[in-house]
């Protein structure tokens, strides 16, 4: 059941924030000044982009500390999925590879 959770937070941690990015894309191309004018044009924009800048931050943090511990291997994987399309998907991702390594060691 869990791993059902974590693959379909997976799915919707892609697609949600994909299509949003592929609307800016198609509206500003690759203008990174646009996407940060955005990203911080009001205070509430502001407070979701510095909370997922430093979610991130904790999430590599967790990655490689927990991931190492495990002895997880492509420990990179999560934090591609991180840049190129957030915390949405890394999470889930690295959650589920966890699980499914927790499952698979011997006791």
């Amino acid at each position: 059941m869990l791993k059902t959770a974590y693959s379909v937070l997976c799915i919707a941690g892609t697609v949600l924030p994909i299509s949003q990015f592929v609307k800016f894309l198609l509206a500003e191309g690759l203008n990174v000044n646009a996407f940060f004018a955005q990203l911080f044009a009001n205070d509430i924009s502001s407070f979701f982009g510095l909370d997922l800048i430093v979610s991130s931050l904790v999430l590599l943090l967790f990655v490689f500390t927990e991931g190492t511990r495990l002895k997880m291997k492509n420990l990179w994987v999560y934090v591609a999925s991180n840049l190129l399309v957030g915390v949405s998907l890394a999470l889930p991702l690295f959650l589920l590879m966890r699980h499914r390594k927790i499952e698979e060691t011997p006791s």
